[in-house]
């Protein structure tokens, strides 16, 4: 077998496993929702997947930025997975897309599941040879700031 191929079967498989995680997701929602006569029981219904994040809307330090949504950004080498959980705004995929676009991240796989007024973005990216991102609280904080202008854009 070539290792042309082997990389193929290996791609395939973590889009598989990838895409199983984000069923998972789903239908731990969904099952919290039927347990609670259709009331989610967190603020955030994806909340518990975040570990170390770096943006958090529940956390309230003094002096930091505003956070915009939960972003965890996770790191190896030249490649990032993200995590992000927002308010649901117009465009805002094709907006966020476009501007991680024009970072030099270049996205490989994307999942995107919404639950009433969230979504819930999980994206993995390469860092490509002009990106000026070197660490995952600078990808956190360029995400941040993304979705801080698509929040202002669309305010009256």
């Amino acid at each position: 077998m070539k290792i042309g191929d082997q990389a193929s079967i290996i791609g395939g498989a973590i889009n598989f496993v990838k895409e199983l995680e984000q069923q998972l997701q789903t239908l731990e929602v969904q099952k919290r929702a039927m347990a609670n006569d259709g009331a989610y029981a967190p603020a955030l219904p994806f909340g518990e997947l975040f570990t170390f994040p770096q943006y958090s809307t529940r956390s309230t330090n003094e002096g930091s930025a505003t956070a915009m949504a939960e972003i965890e950004v996770t790191m190896v080498e030249s490649h990032a997975n993200l995590k992000i959980l927002s308010k649901k705004r117009h465009g805002q995929l094709l907006r966020m897309v476009g501007e991680l676009r024009c970072l030099w991240l270049t996205i490989l796989h994307l999942n995107v599941t919404t639950v009433d007024h969230m979504v819930l973005y999980n994206l993995s990216v390469k860092l490509e040879d002009g990106c000026q991102l070197s660490t995952m609280d600078e990808i956190a904080n360029a995400v941040n700031c993304i979705l801080g202008r698509i929040e202002e854009e669309q305010m009256p």
